[in-house]
């Protein structure tokens, strides 16, 4: 007895000769890029375009995580500006927090999450 999967190929390759095979198997190429792009590479694309804004929301009292696994308060958010006429980058501005009696400076982009604090993300009940 023959594999269940191999008889629609089969089938598919008597129908329609050599030129159906082709486009049977780009078809199915495309299907499996569509599957990883909706399934895999939006999703991720959302969650950082969601995990940036929170970032440039953040505000001095907030609590955080930095990607060390630093928890503090935000005492200070310092704008780098390269020069005149630069871009602003965001994710390179200095934070200042304050962790126990500490005062740590981190970029922003190294901030992991937000847990406390107006920018914070409404706790699901």
């Amino acid at each position: 007895m023959m594999h269940s999967g191999i008889l629609p190929a089969l089938a598919l390759l008597q129908l329609g000769g050599a030129g159906t095979g082709t486009s049977y198997f780009l078809v199915q190429i495309i299907l499996i890029l569509g599957i990883f792009y909706f399934f895999l590479i939006r999703p991720q694309q959302q969650q950082r375009k969601k995990h940036e804004e929170s970032l440039r929301a953040i505000k001095r009292g907030d609590r955080i995580v930095t990607s060390g696994g630093i928890i503090g308060e935000v005492v200070h958010i310092k704008e780098n500006v390269s020069g005149e006429g630069a871009t602003p980058r965001p994710m390179e501005d200095e934070v200042t927090i304050r962790s126990a009696e500490s005062r740590l400076i981190v970029e922003r982009g190294k901030i992991a999450r937000i847990v406390g604090g107006s920018s914070a993300p409404a706790a699901k009940e």
